[in-house]
């Protein structure tokens, strides 16, 4: 009977709590959306935004529970007493010309600057400390960051929150252009995440897709915000954005039409359990100049309007937290279709392969007269092997003429003529009509100079290396085959007892 008392008093602690009354709401909230733009250039920017609110003083309370709020975060604001804290890492820049302007626009590398409280005493002793702490959690090299390469701005960078003052010798801020952007960087961004890449709009983050893009720029936004209407308290907000642009030629090969499997190799299939919003917008305004209707699939349930960037956007709206949107196969895949496409226009465009194929760009262009028109392409110089320079490499490397075909208004009405019978300039290009006639036309050949190597090394190399070899190789050849004899003395002939009186004759011993 003693041994069965525990038992039942353990039973009881554990099922008492359960009757007492109904559990505490929850004081953090998750909210998830992605934003998808066609580009007027014909690329596609998608846009994540990962927005967790936390309603807890951290620097007043004391925490030692962590929902949804990444508690390394968290614990870095109570620390080092923080106001404010934006870090972003880019690859790429922002071609605002082709693109139109950002949600959100970053610098090429690393960029961190940091609001501190006005507790702080020691803020350059603070700001060093928290770069190498940053260094750690996202695997970077903001270790790096010092006096050097550290400003204390006036003008820019004014808070994003809650601030009761605008004293900026607790602002510093520091930006790193030489930073990569790579997976290592992606991934502790992603645990961060209260639903880590497994469910929700984090299933898309596949870091081979997302770095396979024009542009990759990821964020992370910490500030204060009222927690309700009168500002009476203070609740924390986590912003995790993501943008990225997929290349309409390298990613899509050269068509305009996109989907989520084509852009993220994956489909949405639930969202977040955890967030109380999980939406995807796609931007449906209609702004293209080629007359062109984009027709999203499936259709949306509702739009949204609002004024964007200054602009006036319209949006289809899919509510992941909707059973509606995804269907009974438990897969959402959107579809961006360009209806009515031009009949004249159509850039083709094919890329090259290294040592496969060359590249292939082809244009459908109608030129006014007396007009002046100028292509240009970005390239990339990639590095040749030492076999695949040419005899004479100094002299530099040729690329082919381009060629440019056109039909000219003809000034002069062309008669029929026998074909058997004209001459050879009327048998290649015949006239079809006589408003115009056909003409191709061949650029020069462009010589471009490369840096070339010094190809007296490999040579010196490749001489020193044969004879250092022959004579090993002789020496130890002529060890290993040569066959050694002992001779026996002998005792001497007529010309050794010769020898041996001419030297007796001289006093010298004999042989």
């Amino acid at each position: 009977m003693a041994a069965a008392l525990p038992l039942a008093v353990l039973v009881l602690l554990l099922l008492g709590p359960v009757g007492r009354g109904h559990a505490e709401p929850p004081r953090d909230t998750l909210r998830e959306e992605l934003v998808i733009t066609p580009l007027p250039s014909g690329d596609v920017a998608a846009t994540f935004q990962f927005r967790t609110r936390w309603d807890s003083d951290l620097q007043r309370e004391e925490v030692s529970h962590y929902r949804l709020f990444p508690k390394a975060l968290g614990q870095l604001i109570s620390k080092y007493s923080l106001r404010e804290l934006h870090l972003s890492f880019t690859q790429g820049f922002w071609r605002t010309r082709y693109w139109g302007p950002p949600f959100l626009q970053a610098p090429s590398g690393a960029e961190l600057w940091v609001w501190f409280q006005d507790s702080v005493t020691d803020v350059d002793k603070s700001w060093k400390e928290l770069s190498n702490v940053l260094s750690g959690i996202f695997c970077a090299s903001l270790n790096f960051i010092d006096s050097t390469n550290t400003v204390t701005p006036t003008a820019s960078f004014k808070p994003l929150g809650l601030a009761n003052g605008t004293d900026h010798s607790f602002l510093r801020y520091a930006v790193l252009p030489r930073e990569v952007v790579c997976t290592e960087n992606l991934t502790p961004w992603k645990k961060l995440l209260p639903c880590s890449s497994k469910a929700g709009l984090s299933v898309l983050l596949k870091a081979d897709r997302l770095f396979h893009t024009s542009y990759h720029s990821q964020a992370v936004h910490i500030r204060p915000v009222c927690r309700n209407a009168r500002c009476t308290s203070i609740s924390w907000e986590l912003r995790q954005t993501l943008s990225v642009v997929y290349d309409a030629f390298v990613t899509a090969q050269g068509k305009k039409d996109w989907s989520l499997f084509r852009m993220f190799s994956r489909t949405l299939t639930e969202p977040c359990p955890l967030a109380s919003e999980s939406r995807v917008y796609v931007d449906i305004t209609s702004y293209n100049q080629d007359n062109e209707t984009l027709e999203v699939n499936p259709p949306p349930t509702t739009t949204y309007q609002d004024v964007t960037l200054g602009t006036r956007k319209t949006y289809a709206v899919y509510d992941l937290l909707d059973t509606a949107v995804i269907n009974s196969s438990r897969n959402l895949n959107l579809q961006l279709k360009w209806k009515s496409p031009p009949e004249n226009g159509y850039v083709h465009y094919q890329p090259a392969q290294d040592r496969l194929q060359p590249h292939l760009l082809e244009m459908l262009i109608q030129l006014p007269a007396n007009s002046a028109t100028k292509v240009s392409i970005q390239f990339e110089r990639a590095l040749l092997k030492w076999t695949e320079y040419t005899p004479d490499p100094n002299h530099g490397f040729y690329v082919s003429p381009s060629v440019l075909s056109a039909l000219v208004p003809s000034v002069v009405a062309a008669k029929p003529v026998d074909w058997e019978e004209s001459p050879l300039f009327k048998t290649l290009f015949p006239a079809s009509d006589s408003s115009s006639h056909f003409v191709r036309l061949y650029t020069e050949p462009l010589l471009v100079n490369l840096p070339t190597p010094d190809f007296s090394m490999p040579y010196n190399v490749i001489c020193l290396t044969c004879t250092v070899v022959a004579v090993c190789y002789g020496s130890f050849y002529n060890l290993l085959t040569r066959t050694f004899h002992i001779e026996e003395p002998s005792t001497g002939g007529l010309a050794k007892r010769l020898a041996n009186l001419i030297r007796r004759a001289r006093g010298v011993p004999p042989l």
